[in-house]
C-alpha cells in the first residue's frame, strides 16, 4: 500500500517544445575568436563535430588520432563523460550506448588540433579550464560564452545570437550536415544517436561518405571562416581585439 497516487505529480503538455536556434560558420567563427585560444578551439570542436559537453571536457589527448589518414577521435564508453553534478564534476557513464564512436575530423581542424597541442604538450586533457583544471560548464559560461555573444562595445563587438547555448551547437552541426546532403545513416553515426528506424539498420556508413563531408566541412570553414590562433599562447589574456 502506499500513501498517495504518484500520477498526482505528473505533468503532460501538448505544446511544442520551441526550436532551439542554430549558428551559422561565421556565427561560431566569431564566437571563438572572442575567446581565449582553447575555448575558442572547444567551440569549433563542437560546432564542427556535434561532439556533446562532457564528451568534449572529459577528452583525453590519448584518444585524438591526428596522424591518421583520417585524423579522427575515439569515444569510448569506457573513458565515460564529464558531468556536472551540484557543483561537483564527476564521471558517469555517457548518454547512450551510442555514444561510443568515431569521430573523423576536417584537415583545418585537425591541423588546429595539432597547434594547441604543441602550445600545450604536456596536458592529459585536450580542453581545460584555467590552471590546466577540468572545465565546469557553469564557469565557462559566465566567463567565456555569455561575454562572446553579449559582446563588447570597448572591441567593438556587436551582440552576436544572444540565445544561443552550447548544446546548440550539436544542433548547429546537424543543420550543417542535412543542408549539405549528408546521409542520414552518416548523421546518426556521428552524433552518436541511435539507429531506430527499419532503414537506418539496413544503411551503411562507407569511407566515400566521410570524405565527402569533411570536405563540405573543410569548404564552410574555408569559405565563411578561416580564423585562426597560430600566433596567439595558451594563456590568460586579454581577447584579441
Amino acid at each position: 500500500m502506499i500513501g498517495s497516487n504518484p500520477c498526482r505529480k505528473l505533468r503532460t503538455t501538448f505544446a511544442d517544445a520551441p526550436e532551439r536556434p542554430h549558428a551559422d560558420t561565421d556565427e561560431v567563427d566569431t564566437i571563438a575568436w572572442r575567446m581565449h585560444p582553447g575555448n575558442g578551439l572547444l567551440v569549433q570542436t563542437a560546432a564542427h563535430t556535434g561532439m556533446r559537453w562532457g564528451e568534449l571536457t572529459r577528452l583525453q589527448w590519448a584518444r585524438v588520432h591526428l596522424d591518421h589518414d583520417i585524423p579522427h577521435i575515439v569515444i569510448d564508453a569506457k573513458d565515460r563523460a564529464l558531468h556536472e553534478i551540484n557543483g561537483r564534476l564527476e564521471l558517469g557513464p555517457p548518454k547512450t550506448s551510442s555514444s561510443a564512436r568515431l569521430v573523423h575530423l576536417p584537415p583545418f581542424l585537425a591541423d588546429e588540433l595539432r597547434q594547441h597541442h604543441h602550445r600545450a604538450p604536456n596536458t592529459r586533457f585536450v580542453f581545460t579550464g584555467p590552471h590546466r583544471t577540468l572545465h565546469r560548464r557553469s564557469n565557462f559560461r559566465r566567463r567565456a560564452w555569455l561575454p562572446a555573444l553579449t559582446g563588447n562595445p570597448h572591441h567593438g563587438w556587436a551582440p552576436l545570437n544572444q540565445n544561443l547555448h552550447f548544446h546548440d551547437l550539436r544542433h548547429t552541426h546537424e543543420t550543417w550536415l542535412v543542408k549539405d546532403d549528408v546521409p542520414r545513416v552518416l548523421r546518426l553515426t556521428r552524433l552518436g544517436h541511435k539507429r531506430k528506424d527499419i532503414n537506418d539498420r539496413y544503411s551503411h556508413v562507407t569511407d566515400r561518405m566521410v570524405q565527402a563531408m569533411l570536405d563540405t566541412l573543410q569548404t564552410r570553414w574555408t569559405t565563411d571562416g578561416g580564423r585562426t590562433w597560430r600566433d596567439a599562447t595558451d594563456t590568460e589574456q586579454d581577447p584579441p581585439p
